[in-house]
């Protein structure tokens, strides 16, 4: 029954399959990514991202008693709520080693004659025959079940805050300083080169694209020292000059194939009518091929803008470490280092940084298989 039209072959559905599980694979961690930004540090510690939609039964972290004395009669009482938030316990301990020791409403005896009492709901009572002002209040372990809690603060911190004298709001707008004019100054050159390597006949055409091919394997890695050499060497230095021209130089190679291999599959009657009619060289690449090569334009700035926003090597070693030249990579770096228990500003910082390449991705997806396949088939 092979070859029957209408049939779908096996390997169409391996490859469906194969594109779905890419898919899953891919989204799941993003949605996780996504879900930990809104959630309170201490639902993160307690429960997976995939639990934030239900109440969840958990070891909550380690509470210190504190709160303002009051003396009644001969007591000294402090009186006090261990939760901010709602939550309900089922057992509580002031040991490490017996953290369930105690049911809601049970009194524990911590020694010399003090007394801690915990409700169902968190509320506390600390009773003392002496005052505790000079004493070392006991820590609270409970298993409480506590209700689904999504916040914003934590957007709030990542833009607005300065995080250890960094701000990410401000290297949100360094990395798109870097990325616009790193994707569209490489556009621009390189469509012009593309179109002369495509339609115009000159000495040495054949050998520039297989000097452009060649260019792609090279590791950018070895051309970093001179050319920040270079740049010193001119006087651009550490800068935003800088890092546009090298991430320029580097992103060229690829768009000038990529352009030129769509720029030949276009129709030569269109070009060569064009000419008969008077038309310059200018004028057919701005007003004809220009506009054909739109769906090879978005997909090279797909890459590139991807690419510069992500990037963190040449930021390094063309901008600075500077906190007014930080970008959003370095600054998430410098955030793992000092803020590393801080998981719910972490996964903030990472999804503002993944937001904007998301909507660019998503906005110009549909012209990137039509640029990637183009001059595959004739």
């Amino acid at each position: 029954m092979d070859g029957i039209v209408g049939s779908k072959p096996a390997l169409r559905w391996v490859t469906h399959i194969t594109v779905a599980l890419l898919v899953i694979l891919w989204i799941i961690p993003t949605a996780g990514l996504m879900v930990s930004s809104f959630r309170t540090g201490d639902q993160i510690t307690s429960s997976g991202w995939w639990q934030a939609f239900s109440t969840q039964e958990a070891q909550q972290p380690a509470i210190r008693i504190t709160g303002d004395e009051v003396q009644e009669g001969d007591a000294f009482v402090i009186e006090g709520r261990l939760f901010a938030n709602a939550a309900t316990i089922s057992a509580w301990g002031t040991s490490s080693r017996e953290p369930e020791a105690y049911a809601p409403g049970a009194t524990a005896d911590i020694g010399d004659g003090i007394t801690l009492t915990l409700a169902e709901d968190g509320a506390f009572l600390l009773t003392a025959p002496n005052s505790t002002a000079d004493m070392r209040l006991p820590r609270v372990f409970t298993s409480a079940a506590t209700a689904p809690e999504f916040t914003l603060d934590n957007y709030r911190t990542v833009l607005f805050s300065p995080l250890a004298g960094q701000s990410i709001g401000q290297a949100f707008l360094n990395t798109l300083t870097v990325s616009i004019p790193a994707t569209v100054i490489p556009i621009l050159v390189a469509a012009f080169a593309a179109y002369a390597l495509a339609w115009m006949q000159f000495p040495g055409r054949a050998m520039l694209v297989a000097v452009i091919v060649g260019l792609l394997v090279v590791p950018l890695q070895l051309a970093l020292i001179p050319l920040l050499q270079l740049h010193n060497a001119i006087g651009i230095g550490k800068g935003y000059w800088g890092i546009w021209l090298a991430h320029t130089g580097f992103g060229l190679p690829l768009a000038v194939y990529l352009l030129r291999n769509y720029m030949v599959s276009l129709p030569r009657d269109i070009i060569e009518n064009a000419r008969v009619d008077g038309a310059s060289e200018f004028q057919i690449f701005v007003k004809i091929v220009l506009p054909l090569s739109f769906p090879a334009l978005a997909s090279f700035a797909i890459f590139q803008f991807l690419w510069t926003w992500n990037d963190l090597l040449v930021a390094l070693v063309f901008l600075g470490t500077g906190n007014d030249q930080q970008v959003l990579t370095g600054n998430l770096v410098n955030l793992m280092g000092s803020r590393g228990g801080d998981w719910e500003i972490l996964s903030a910082s990472a999804f503002v940084s993944i937001a904007v390449p998301l909507l660019v991705f998503f906005s110009m997806q549909r012209f990137l298989v039509r640029g990637l396949l183009a001059g595959s088939v004739k």
